[in-house]
């Protein structure tokens, strides 16, 4: 045997019996670990509280806030149906849901349907060759128009500077003129009513009704419903002829309690109405026009006649409107204007039919300003007649609003606001007592 062959195995041996060694104290350790388990827990648990009270005690008596180094937050955007776009939004739930938040929808529900899944591409620039195509037809069509109003706008000039004996009369003169300034308003309209981007702003809200193509396009959605709506309302009340004898509106009107919109004919609460209302009067004419508001009410009860009798409620002169000025708040009218008869908020009886509270916008002839001092001379709220201020004057009823009320649980409170003495009064109806019986004579019968 050599050697080296005696020098591995005595190594081999070393070698076994440190392992071994070393898996016995491996082994006694572990048990060691075991059962000092409960005594590390304990020791834990006890540095950790002392660790708890101690940071306490030291924040009690801090002057300032300790500082903590936190994650930034990042702000996530809300999903499509929580924080819908005005411009995207196809779905009626949420079209409604954000006319309740006080914002519309922009444009048509097809086009805002179409833009959810197309790229953000201008309007004009859109990579239709047809489309494009049409564009050029168009534009060449408005150059056309264009020269016509150059000319027509020339012939106008050219009348304007004759005499009135040059031009046939002067009835004849101004006859002329208001057809030839009718046909080139028609021009105008013309020239754009064809072009989809003008289309496209009046959709969303975005026209300038200083042009007669927003005014063209603005009159024709309002005849379509809400002049049909307004025109069955006053005839279907019996505010026409109640009221006054006839009224063709040409002018929309909006009412508005407290910022909401009252439809034409819906109850008003009397809480609701004891405020000044505002209104919205959009002339689709040119230039500005003075015109009288008033409201009357044709139901008050007058038990001694058995009947009713009618009340103003309200009486203003020479309120200018135009088509971009609509705003009127009846509590504050501008400075030309004049009120003569201040807003009555209106009070039904218990007992009593509902009232009619019908608003009448009603140009001043030629434009001219009435005389405030003139029409206050005798002027009373009580048994107020519409149709006479009118014949007189010879005013013109282009608009009109209306709205119902009836007494409510506010209504007495209402009325003791107001120093009404028939607060707390019930109206019945009279018992009709039926003719006595009459036997007829049988003998008379064939």
């Amino acid at each position: 045997m050599s050697t080296s062959q005696v020098d591995f195995r005595q190594s081999h041996k070393l070698h076994k019996h440190q392992t071994t060694y070393s898996t016995t104290y491996r082994g006694t350790m572990s048990h060691c670990e075991v059962a000092s388990k409960p005594l590390l827990w304990y020791l834990r648990q006890s540095s950790n509280k002392i660790s708890l009270s101690s940071l306490q005690s030291k924040r009690l008596f801090q002057t300032t806030a300790v500082s903590h180094d936190e994650a930034p937050v990042e702000n996530k955007p809300l999903p499509f149906h929580k924080n819908p776009d005005p411009a995207l939004v196809s779905s009626p739930r949420l079209e409604r849901k954000l006319m309740k938040s006080g914002v519309s929808p922009i444009g048509s529900r097809r086009r805002r349907a179409a833009l959810q899944g197309s790229e953000n591409i201008p309007f004009e620039l859109l990579p239709y060759q047809c489309f494009q195509e049409a564009r050029k037809v168009l534009q060449s069509d408005r150059e056309d128009k264009l020269k016509d109003i150059a000319k027509e706008q020339a012939r106008i000039d050219r009348l304007r500077a004759l005499s009135d004996e040059q031009a046939g009369g002067a009835n004849v003169k101004r006859s002329k003129l208001g057809a030839m300034e009718k046909h080139l308003e028609n021009l105008k309209v013309w020239a754009d009513i064809n072009d989809p981007m003008v289309k496209r702003k009046f959709e969303d809200g975005e026209g300038d009704m200083n042009l007669p193509v927003y005014r063209h396009l603005a009159d024709k959605k309002w005849r379509e419903y809400r002049r049909l709506i307004i025109i069955q309302r006053i005839t279907q009340m019996n505010v026409i002829p109640d009221v006054l004898p006839a009224c063709d509106p040409t002018i929309d009107v909006k009412l508005y309690f407290d910022g909401k919109a009252i439809s034409p004919g819906s109850f008003v609460d009397s809480r609701l109405s004891m405020s000044a209302p505002k209104l919205n009067v959009q002339s689709f004419e040119a230039g500005q026009k003075l015109v009288t508001i008033a409201v009357v009410n044709p139901d008050i009860p007058n038990v001694e006649k058995n009947g009713f009798d009618y009340q103003c409620h309200y009486l203003a002169v020479n309120v200018p409107i135009s088509p971009t000025d609509t705003h009127v708040d009846l509590a504050n009218l501008p400075e030309t204007a004049e009120i003569l008869l201040p807003w009555l908020p209106p009070a039904a009886q218990k007992g009593a039919p509902y009232h009619r509270l019908s608003f009448f916008v009603m140009e001043q002839k030629n434009n001219q300003p009435l005389d405030a001092a003139a029409l206050k001379n005798g002027l009373e709220r009580f048994d107020f007649r519409l149709r006479a201020l009118q014949s007189k004057y010879h005013l013109k009823p282009v608009g009109a609003a209306l709205f119902r009320t009836q007494w409510d649980e506010n209504t007495d409170a209402v009325m003791k606001e107001l120093g009404m003495d028939v607060a707390g009064l019930e109206l019945r109806r009279k018992r009709v007592e039926p003719l006595p019986y009459k036997r007829r004579n049988p003998s008379s019968f064939r």
